[in-house]
């Protein structure tokens, strides 16, 4: 007999079926594909319809990761939805999601990191498996940005998008499951990546509207030299935690932000390029859904195989980071 371990049973990932290319994008702000493409590595992203909400895909991803693991609604303890675009403020899209799921028992709350969500969703559903809280946790990543999207503003309208990931975390046995973890946070930068309307500092209102303070803003030079130190740093925590290198990674599942971005940590921890899972080219940045929407497919398409490690980061608003080594 093992020890306790939390193992990933189940993936799924839930897209809009709009796809728009960075030629639809030259009709609505000024750049080209050309500059998009050199700066950013995205080529098209997914856009959500004007009825379609966050939940909505959340709902597709999870009873995909639920149908792969082969558990019931019934049979979820947990729900932890990772997300900065809730289906609104109160309740929690979490709470949505347990009466939509069916999963009537189940406790469920929101968690805001920003990008890192989903690492921070799946560190803190670990702890609960380990104490043997619960059984099975449904960890989510969800977001649909663009309804926080400024479309005359270039650095990020052409960057971010929308979709959703999610994953069955379930108790089982050593050596699989999630070996080490981190979450790290540095408010001092808390304004490179922000939002700064709808809150009770900027409460909705005709002005707020006005001067443009629902729209997600971003420093992105700043936030790019940072965000490859900081992924460089904390992966090679976790590795280390679990007793391992970058040459024992079989896959490194980097939050898609930026293509430049997992090129550098990729250089900087000599993992190959063929072992750095890149679908950037496809989806653009969803933040928190970025990593799960990924590793989904990493699975799916047979890339992900049993007894393999996989190292997956993140570096979010906050500012944010973290990361998660896991044996498959």
């Amino acid at each position: 007999m093992g020890s306790r371990s939390a193992i990933i049973t189940g993936t799924g990932r839930g897209l809009p079926a709009r796809v728009v290319t960075n030629l639809e994008m030259e009709k609505i702000v000024d750049t080209s594909d050309s500059w998009i493409t050199t700066r950013t590595g995205i080529r098209e992203r997914r856009i959500a319809g004007a009825s379609e909400v966050v939940s909505t895909f959340a709902a597709t991803a999870s009873r995909n990761a639920m149908e792969m693991a082969g558990v019931a609604p019934s049979d979820i303890g947990l729900i932890i939805c990772a997300t900065v675009t809730p289906d609104m403020p109160i309740p929690a899209t979490a709470c949505l999601l347990q009466e939509q799921l069916g999963c009537k028992d189940a406790a469920a709350f929101d968690m805001s990191a920003g990008c890192s969500g989903f690492i921070y969703a799946q560190s803190v559903a670990k702890q609960f498996l380990l104490t043997g809280r619960y059984r099975h946790v449904l960890v989510i990543g969800a977001e649909l940005l663009s309804k926080f999207l400024d479309w005359s503003d270039r650095a990020t309208c052409v960057i971010f998008a929308d979709g959703a990931g999610a994953v069955v975390m379930s108790e089982g046995e050593t050596p699989r499951g999630v070996l080490a973890s981190a979450m790290h946070t540095d408010g001092s930068m808390s304004d490179f990546i922000i939002i700064e309307g709808g809150g009770c500092k900027a409460p909705p209102s005709e002005a707020t509207v006005r001067e443009g303070k629902h729209f997600i803003r971003m420093r992105g030079n700043e936030t790019f030299k940072i965000a490859v130190r900081r992924i460089e740093e904390v992966s090679r925590e976790v590795l280390d935690k679990a007793g391992l290198t970058p040459e024992d990674v079989d896959w490194f599942i980097p939050h898609q932000a930026n293509k430049r971005i997992i090129d550098a940590v990729g250089d900087r921890l000599a993992i190959p390029a063929e072992k750095c899972y890149v679908n950037i080219d496809r989806y653009g940045n969803t933040s928190a859904a970025s990593i799960p929407i990924a590793l989904d497919e990493a699975v799916r398409e047979g890339h992900v195989r049993t007894g393999d490690v996989v190292l997956m980061a993140a570096f979010g608003a906050g500012l944010t980071w973290a990361a998660s080594v896991v044996r498959w």
